[in-house]
C-alpha cells in the first residue's frame, strides 16, 4: 500500500506504483485482454469500457457484487452507468424474464406487453402522453429528434458542449466523422443569456433543443437553477421542440427531473434502466408530436426495429416500474446518493484534499482537484494521472467505478456498502492528499 511518509514521490510515480500492483494482481485479466485484442478493436467492443494498462475482465454478478477473472470481488459503484439501478439479477425482474421466456423470444408482432409497459412510462412522465420503444438511448434520441424535424419542417439542432446522448451524438468532439452529420448549433451549457442569444439568431431555422437536466457523461453537472426554465421559455416562444434527455436522470425522482424541477420539455428519450436492466430505449411526448408516428395516417414517419417491442425487455420493464422501483423505494436510493456525496465532500475537506464530488442523488462523479464550482465541462481541470490513481486505489480495496470517476448507485447497495466506498475514499486522501 502508498506510505504517505515516503519523501520525494510525485504524482506520476504514486500513479506509476499503483499501476504496477494492478498488473501484478491481475494475471489472467491482462492475458484475456491480450487473446480478446487479436479480434477485436483495443481488446473491447464498447470504447467507453477500455482503460490503461487493461480492464477488469468481469466473469460474473449477484446483487451488489462483480467478480473478476482472477477471483477477485467488488462492490459495483458503476452500476453499468447508471443502466444497473436494479443490480444483478433481481428475483422479481428475473422471474419476469424467466415467465417471458416460457412463452417465447421474438413474435414479429405486437404483444399486450408493449402497451402495459408505455401505460407505466406515460403514468410517470408529465411530458409523455404517447411513447414509442426502440433499443438505446442513442435511438431515443435520434428518434425524438426526427419527430421534431418533421414537426417542424426546420433541419438545424442546438446541442450543449460536452453533452452526450449516445455513441453517434457525442458534442466533446464535435468533428468526430462517427456523429451523426446533423446540422448543429452549439451552446455552453449552462450559460442561459448565451443559449438565447444563439436560438434567437437563428430561431427560423432551429428544429430542437436537446439538452439533459444533468450532464451525466461530461462529469455529472447539474443544470444551475432557471438555465432550464430559461430553455423552456425560448424555445416556447420561437416554436422550436425542447427535448430533455433522461436516458440517466429520470431516475433521480418518480416522475425524473422534470417533474422534481416543475420544467415540462416537449418531449423525452429514455433508455438505461427503462427496460428493467436490458437494452432498452424510449422516445415520447406529446400526441401530437408523437402521431406522426401513427402508421394510419398517409404522411407517417417509419420507425423500424426488429427487437423494438422484444418481450424479454417488455417483460423486465414492466416488472421494474411496476413492482420493483416505487416512489419510496426511488427517494431512498437517491437520498443515500446525496447523503454519500455529502459525506465525500466532508473527507475530502476535512483531509485537505483537492477532490470533490458532485451529482444530483444516485448520480455522483468523484473530480480529483482543486474545489471550485463545476458548472461547465470546461470547469474540470483534474489530471489523467490523478483520476488513473483514484481508480487503482478504489479497485485495490474492493470498489468498482470509472476511470473518470463516475459513480451511480443501485438499489441492491446496502448502508455498509456505503460505508466501504467511504472508508476507500478516506485512505485515498489520506495517502495522497499531498499529492493532489
Amino acid at each position: 500500500m502508498a506510505d504517505p511518509n515516503r519523501t520525494n514521490r510525485t504524482l506520476e510515480s504514486a500513479c506509476d506504483e499503483a499501476r504496477v500492483r494492478y498488473v501484478a494482481a491481475h494475471p489472467e485479466c491482462q492475458t484475456l485482454f491480450e487473446r480478446a485484442g487479436r479480434h477485436l478493436p483495443g481488446g473491447n467492443t464498447r470504447t467507453v469500457l477500455f482503460y490503461e494498462p487493461f480492464p477488469l475482465l468481469i466473469e460474473r454478478a449477484e446483487s451488489a457484487t462483480l467478480y473478476d477473472a482472477d477471483g477477485r470481488s467488488y462492490l459495483d459503484f458503476l452500476g453499468e452507468f447508471t443502466a444497473g439501478l436494479y443490480g444483478h439479477s433481481n428475483p422479481t425482474i428475473r422471474a419476469a424474464i424467466e415467465a417471458a421466456l416460457g412463452d417465447g423470444i421474438g413474435f414479429g408482432a405486437p404483444s399486450r406487453l408493449e402497451a402495459e409497459l408505455a401505460e407505466l412510462v406515460c403514468g410517470r412522465f408529465p411530458s409523455c402522453e404517447m411513447v414509442r420503444f426502440c433499443n438505446s438511448g442513442t435511438e431515443a434520441n435520434l428518434m425524438a429528434l426526427a419527430a421534431a424535424r418533421g414537426a417542424t419542417g426546420r433541419t438545424k439542432i442546438v446541442f450543449f458542449r460536452s453533452g452526450y446522448h449516445g455513441g453517434v451524438l457525442s458534442y466533446s468532439t464535435p468533428e468526430s466523422p462517427v456523429n451523426v452529420p446533423f446540422s448543429i448549433v452549439l451552446a455552453d451549457y449552462n450559460d442561459l443569456e448565451g443559449a438565447r442569444a444563439l436560438i434567437g439568431s437563428q430561431a427560423s431555422d432551429i428544429a430542437a433543443v436537446l439538452v439533459e437536466p444533468m450532464q451525466g457523461s461530461a462529469g455529472a453537472i447539474p443544470a444551475q437553477p432557471g438555465f432550464l426554465e430559461g430553455l423552456r421559455e425560448v424555445t416556447r416562444s420561437h416554436g422550436i421542440v425542447l427535448i430533455f434527455d433522461e436516458v440517466m436522470t429520470s431516475r433521480l425522482a418518480p416522475g425524473g427531473l422534470q417533474e422534481k424541477l416543475g420544467v415540462i420539455p416537449d418531449m423525452t428519450t429514455f433508455g438505461k434502466y427503462i427496460g428493467g436492466g436490458l437494452s432498452c430505449g424510449a422516445f415520447g411526448g406529446s400526441g401530437r408530436l408523437m402521431a406522426q408516428f401513427d402508421p394510419r395516417r398517409p404522411d407517417s414517419l417509419g420507425h423500424s426495429g426488429t427487437f423494438n417491442n422484444n418481450v424479454l425487455t417488455m417483460a423486465a420493464g414492466i416488472a421494474g416500474l411496476r413492482d420493483v422501483l416505487t416512489p419510496e423505494t426511488l427517494a431512498a436510493v437517491n437520498q443515500s446518493g446525496d447523503q454519500l456525496r455529502e459525506r465525500l465532500n466532508v473527507i475530502a475537506t476535512h483531509h485537505g484534499a483537492a477532490v470533490q464530488a458532485t451529482g444530483l442523488g444516485s448520480i455522483l462523479c468523484l473530480h480529483p482537484q482543486q474545489r471550485h464550482k463545476i458548472e461547465q465541462a470546461g470547469d474540470i481541470t483534474g489530471s489523467p494521472s490523478a483520476r488513473a490513481l483514484l481508480q487503482f486505489h478504489m479497485i485495490e480495496h474492493g470498489i468498482f467505478c470509472a476511470r473518470r470517476g463516475f459513480i451511480s448507485l443501485s438499489l441492491a447497495l446496502a448502508s455498509e456498502d456505503l460505508d466501504s466506498f467511504s472508508a476507500a475514499f478516506e485512505s485515498f486522501v489520506s495517502d495522497y492528499a499531498d499529492l493532489l
